[in-house]
């Protein structure tokens, strides 16, 4: 097993019988071993393989199929907006041939109508602003006549005695008798 082709014509070195060996020889197993492994793989592989490229192929054919359609699809609708063009193009020819009256008279029409809402819109303003105005005033009154009518309690209950009180009490009293009796 000195020269290299004889390891390839004898594929190798078996050992006597009844004991095991290991071929060391990396230039005689590595092609057996690679040819070996290619076999398999072409073997197995080849339906998988086309298998694949066949998956593939359908693919292309229907991405293909998918865009002549769109491509139609496409046409059609550039057709259509050549139409719509020119149809466009002789509305815009008609309005031309009009004059802009109807455009001016439009616009008169819109800058009324804004005339108008500013002037509704003021009106909101206006009562809104009175509206508020009255709230403050009554809120003052209010707060005023609180005011007044705490620093009058107050002035009453340091300014009143037991007597006084009284006194208040009868005259009340008297009033009312004097009212009953004018009833009566």
């Amino acid at each position: 097993m000195n020269n290299i082709t004889d390891s390839f014509l004898c594929l190798g070195y078996w050992p006597s019988a009844g004991s095991f060996g290991l071929n060391t020889d990396i230039l005689a197993t590595n092609p057996i071993n690679l040819s070996v492994v290619l076999g398999v793989l072409v073997f197995f592989g080849k339906g998988v393989l086309s298998n694949l490229l066949d998956n593939r192929k359908q693919r292309i054919l229907k991405t293909i199929r998918n865009s002549e359609e769109l491509r139609e699809g496409a046409i059609e609708q550039l057709e259509k907006a050549r139409a719509r063009l020119r149809k466009v193009e002789t509305e815009a020819d008609r309005f031309r041939a009009n004059g802009y009256s109807e455009i001016e008279r439009e616009k008169l029409n819109l800058i009324n109508s804004i005339y108008t809402t500013l002037e509704q819109f003021e009106n909101y303003k206006n009562e809104t602003i009175r509206f508020e105005q009255q709230r403050a005033i009554n809120q003052v009154q209010q707060r005023v006549f609180q005011q007044a009518l705490e620093g009058a309690l107050g002035t009453l209950n340091s300014s009143l005695n037991n007597e006084l009180h009284l006194l208040t009490i009868s005259a009340n009293i008297g009033m009312f008798g004097a009212m009953k009796e004018i009833k009566d």
